[in-house]
């Protein structure tokens, strides 16, 4: 899975023109609308995946936990979704929303994909293949992914009109994805006889490919070749 993320994450176009600073502000900003579509659904995800568990606390309790950070541990204005609103207003200040928190552009096919195919694994799920999508194929390697972003996020060129305000990609790098994946890690290691371990290889790295499928298709729409550039009076 290391060499997974390493070959369809880290080395792929996103990743690299975002370490590289190549992103304009109009990129940048539109990324960060589509992520904030991506982090907005995580929880949906996440009760889809609970559904499909065994109807024991210690296969749905480390989702729960995870839920329960989304949550804001019951604190709203701890939420991820009250904390992703600090990155996304430090790209821009100006950026409309409804009473909901949500900013006024649409959501494009690339993360619209990704939550799709989300939703759509968990309903014929087993219990295992569940764990083993949001265990193995998400947070083994959410906080790299994560941690990575909030690093190219921090180019000058990025900061050059204000700083960013990182604390969302820090938060979830150090401390809540290292600990959401040791959670899943306590279910999916009682798992080890060779026939398990190609079922948690086989669904954890399609996931995983539908993750990095995600930021391959937000670098196609960010840089013209996809949807943005159709969409461009809409972002302004």
């Amino acid at each position: 899975m290391e060499l997974l993320v390493r070959r369809e994450f880290f080395n792929a176009p996103f990743f690299l023109a975002l370490e590289q600073g190549d992103y304009d502000a109009r990129q940048l900003r539109y990324f960060a609308l589509q992520y904030g579509h991506y982090s907005r659904n995580f929880p949906r995800i996440l009760g889809a995946a609970i559904s499909a568990m065994e109807p024991l606390s210690e296969w749905w309790v480390p989702l729960a936990d995870n839920l329960w950070d989304e949550a804001g541990r019951g604190s709203s204005n701890r939420s991820h979704q009250a904390l992703y609103q600090t990155f996304l207003f430090s790209i821009d200040p100006c950026l409309g929303d409804d009473l909901h928190h949500v900013p006024d552009a649409p959501m494009g096919s690339a993360v619209a994909e990704a939550i799709g195919t989300f939703l759509s694994f968990f309903r014929q799920a087993t219990p295992m293949e569940a764990m083993a999508a949001v265990g193995l194929g998400s947070e083994f390697f959410a906080g790299q992914v994560m941690g990575r972003i909030g690093e190219g996020l921090r180019h000058p060129h990025y900061n050059a009109i204000r700083p960013l305000n990182l604390s969302f990609w820090t938060i979830h790098a150090e401390h809540d994805e290292p600990r959401h994946y040791a959670l899943c890690r306590q279910v999916l290691i009682h798992y080890a006889r060779p026939a398990d371990l190609q079922v948690l290889w086989a669904v954890g790295s399609s996931i995983a490919r539908s993750e990095a499928k995600m930021y391959q298709d937000l670098y196609q729409e960010m840089t013209g070749k996809g949807p943005l550039s159709d969409r461009e009076d809409d972002l302004r």
